[in-house]
Order: C-alpha cells, then structure tokens, then sequence
C-alpha cells in the first residue's frame, strides 16, 4: 500500500489548459474521491496518476516514488474503467488471471489469489463463463476482481457504477465501500455524482475547470463549502442562493449596508413558520412527494426559484404563500464579486 502526492501538477492539450498546477496529498488507506460536472478534468487527471495520459508539468509520487517516467505497468496502480474492459473471448477466470500469468507466477498461486477475491465478490459461480453472458453488475465485479488480484498499491476507479441502473448502483457501491473497509488500501474514485462521493469518500476533492476548488471531508464540504460553487454542488436537492432584497426581516439592516452578499440556505434546513418570523416567503408551484419527505417547489420575488424539503405535505394550496425561516447558523453567505465564502459577515440576523 502507498499514500500519493501530486505537485504542481498540470495538463496541456495543445495550447488548451485542461489541468491546473493540482497539489493534492493522499494518505496510505484513504479513500478519496475525485468529483465534478462533465469536462472538469477529473478523468484526466486520474489517467495522468496511471500513467495512461502524460503530464505537462509537475510531479507524482506513489510512495516515495516519482513516477513520471515510470510505465503503467510498473506504478503498483490497478484501474476500473467505466466500461469494463473485458477480454470478450476469454473466460471470467482467464480475465483475473491473466496479468498474473503474463508475471510468470506459478499457476497454483494464480489459481489460490483468483478463487479467494472470486469467494470475496461472489462471483466463484461466473468463473467459467464468459462476459457477453453477464449482466452489468457481474461485469463489474469481475473488472473489480481482475483489479484486486493484482494486489496493487493503489486502486482507480473511473465512473464504474454510471453504466448500471440505480438499484444496481447502490448494491455495487456498498460493495465497494465494504472492499476498502476489508482491504485497507489507498482508492481514488473518479465520479459526477455527488452523492457517490458523500456516501464513499474519507475525503472529496470537488473540481471545475481543472482547478481544484476545495478538498475535504465530507461533511466538512457539507457544512463549510469554500464557496458558491462548492455549496451548490455538494447537497442534493442543491443549495438555493438569495440576493439581499431577498431576504424578508433582514431587509432593514441589509439596507443600511453597503455589502452585497449571496445568502444560501439548504432545503433541508427550511422549517416553515408564520409570516412576522419569515425569512422567506413563496407561491407554492409544486410539490414532489418522495414517500419519507416531501420537496415543495416555490417561486419568490421576482420570479425566483427554490426548493424546501419538508417532512409532511403542506396545507397551503397551489398559488398560495408559504413562510420559511432558516436558523442563522445554517445560512451561508458568499462574496457576490468572486463567490468565496464569508465567514463574519456584518450583517446579523
């Protein structure tokens, strides 16, 4: 097992900047998960730490080891890809353990490593069959089969799960989970599913446009987004965003300030109230009934859209306003110039 460093790492296609000067330390064991929406450069830069894509600029360390130069096939690095990868023509088993017998292992101690991760996935059954007869979530088990037997020092994953429906997704991701918490070794996992990322990761680095925009635990992401970006990204339903003139008992003060923030407040955190206490006010628009909570769609001022998660359906007919209030401490306010996030404000409510 090794931990990995990667400094000033940066990735050039031509005169176009894709990967910008990254310095990321990842300790022995963790699991960390690279997110982002499609084209920010999380692929890229997890095939750069495999070797499959040359880097511009800077270095990679696996263990104690630069590995610039070094071939992919001697990084002690094992890759999942999003589509399998599969050798079509041979056997599941022959899949696991080819890469041992090109290594010149004995065939006994190829046959012991493939049958012990098989008896780990619980795939033994499929061993004898060959991909096109397996369903996505057995292909998958087998690509992450042929990736452990290899006994590698750090683990890739590339979107493996986006090719399964979601009830597979799930069960695939649990696995996962449970394999690290068995094996222990270092795992980086590429995906734009933030909810994969909050669900797995010990730390989450969250990028856009090639530049990382915060890295952390999850929770900590959650709770202390380093700015707009960020907060709108992690959560799910996302974060609403509010102007000042918003903000309905915070408008008095708001009007003697020469600030122009944006507030954020999750839709989990709205807890309905009556009109003198609202914060804020909206028609109800639509209402999204999710069996143990309910998401309530609403339009505000000036045709502003948000969203409040509620444990109940509301009373309040379509058209009709409804009176939301958010406890200070869970509302969040960015910088309107630049988007980062202000911890002091000089407004309080």
């Amino acid at each position: 097992m090794a931990g990995l460093n990667l400094n000033g790492v940066s990735k050039f296609f031509g005169d176009l900047q894709v990967i910008h000067d990254v310095n990321l330390d990842i300790a022995d064991g963790e699991f960390v998960v690279f997110v982002g929406p499609s084209g920010c450069g999380k692929s890229t830069l997890l095939r750069m730490i495999a070797g499959l894509e040359e880097i511009s600029s800077g270095s990679i360390y696996i263990g104690k080891n630069e590995v610039n130069e070094v071939a992919p096939s001697n990084r002690g690095v094992a890759m999942v890809f999003q589509t399998y990868a599969l050798y079509p023509h041979m056997s599941v088993y022959k899949n696991m353990s080819f890469a041992l017998e090109q290594s010149g292992i004995p065939k006994t101690e190829v046959e012991k490593k493939v049958r012990h991760v098989a008896e780990t996935l619980k795939i033994t059954p499929l061993l004898k069959r060959t991909p096109r007869t397996l369903s996505g979530g057995q292909r998958q088990r087998v690509a992450i089969g042929r990736a452990i037997v290899r006994e590698p020092d750090v683990f890739l994953f590339d979107e493996p799960l986006s090719n399964l429906d979601a009830a597979l997704r799930v069960q695939t991701r649990l696995e996962i989970a449970r394999l690290h918490n068995r094996l222990g070794t270092t795992m980086i996992y590429v995906t734009h599913d933030q909810v994969e990322a909050m669900t797995l990761a010990d730390q989450i680095v969250v990028l856009k446009d090639g530049v990382v925009e915060q890295k952390g635990k999850p929770i900590d992401l959650y709770d202390s987004p380093q700015n707009k970006f960020v907060a709108e990204f992690i959560g799910s339903p996302k974060m609403n965003f509010f102007a000042n003139h918003d903000l309905q008992h915070m408008n008095s003060t708001l009007a003697q300030s020469s600030e122009d923030y944006i507030w954020g407040a999750r839709p989990e955190h709205f807890v309905e109230c009556n009109k003198s206490e609202a914060l804020f006010v909206g028609r109800l628009e639509l209402v999204e009934h999710l069996g143990e909570y309910v998401l309530v769609h609403l339009i505000g001022d000036s045709e502003l859209e948000f969203i409040a998660k509620m444990n109940r359906l509301p009373t309040t007919s379509k058209g009709e306003e409804i009176y939301f209030t958010v406890e200070r401490e869970r509302l969040h306010c960015f910088s309107k110039n630049d988007g980062k996030r202000i911890l002091d404000p000089t407004i309080k409510a």
